[in-house]
């Protein structure tokens, strides 16, 4: 009898291992398709290398590539690569590191747009260090949070080297969690100067991020896109699209009305950090159902 409980036991393991492999099998292709109707509209979906943070900047790209992605937005201090640990992906970067990071985006067929959150100093010599740096990245927008009085400094660069500086809402207390703090900064100045709206960090500070996204219309530069299981907390966590509080195919209904084209949206996944890939492709499929619905 113990032996063929043993057997029953083993043929269920078994049974178990290739229902377990056929499912990853067919969930690969799925996640492999990535989001073509998004681009027919003009909505360039990738990932922040925030999401994979566990992990170096290489493994984001690997991770970002498995999606069938083709942007990605880099943030400064994430470790370079399993190869070399010790080096920190960043606009300090030597021009040995700059160029392997291109080599690795051109093989993987990804797009560095975006960089940061990254602090913009008053002090024109430091921000036109990460300036040079966006420029030999062929990098199209800087996102951060600078200091009112930094703000002439930044709107001067952004003009001088073409590049967008879009300003990133985190959460209460920062200085802009609310989207009046970001108008009121970028009221009067060039239009390289708007909002990353990060749609998760306003319904952690109590903002409807439907009506932030209204009262930015004309301002929006980029998103960090989420998905929320709880409204008002602080501690809330990124669920898959589709089922959280953040409405996100009215988000995106929104976002085609106000004819934004262009436009990086950055899946930035804080939650299950070590295993957030199935996740972040069921936000990429349902992404890309809503955008094929709003494109009929």
């Amino acid at each position: 009898m113990k032996t063929m409980s043993a057997m029953l036991v083993g043929f269920a393991c078994v049974a178990m291992l290739v229902t377990s492999c056929a499912n990853a099998q067919e969930a690969a292709p799925a996640a492999a398709k990535g989001c073509p109707n998004a681009e027919k509209m003009g909505w360039h979906l990738g990932c922040q290398a925030y999401s994979f943070n566990r992990f170096t900047f290489f493994e984001a790209v690997d991770k970002t590539q498995s999606l069938g992605l083709h942007y990605i937005e880099a943030y400064p201090g994430q470790k370079f690569s399993p190869e070399k640990p010790d080096a920190v992906f960043d606009h300090n970067m030597s021009e040995e590191l700059r160029q392997e990071a291109l080599a690795k985006l051109k093989a993987a067929d990804i797009k560095l747009l975006c960089y940061g959150v990254v602090g913009l100093p008053a002090d024109e010599a430091e921000s036109r260090k990460v300036f040079d740096f966006a420029k030999a990245m062929g990098i199209t927008t800087i996102c951060s949070e600078p200091d009112a009085e930094a703000l002439d400094t930044v709107e001067k660069l952004a003009d001088e080297y073409g590049i967008n500086v879009a300003i990133h809402n985190h959460p209460k207390p920062s200085k802009y969690w609310n989207p009046d703090a970001v108008l009121a900064a970028v009221e009067g100045r060039s239009k390289r100067l708007g909002s990353c709206a990060d749609t998760g960090h306003w319904p952690r500070s109590g903002v409807n991020p439907l009506e932030a996204i209204k009262k930015l219309e004309g301002r929006i530069i980029s998103f960090h896109f989420k998905d929320l299981n709880e409204f008002g907390k602080r501690e809330a966590h990124d669920v898959p699209w589709g089922t959280g509080i953040c409405d996100v195919e009215a988000l995106m209904k929104e976002i085609q009305r106000q004819g934004l084209k262009d436009i990086v949206f950055s899946i930035e996944y804080e939650h299950n950090w070590d295993n957030s890939v199935p996740e972040i492709a069921q936000c990429v499929a349902y992404f890309d159902k809503i955008a094929a619905q709003l494109a009929k």
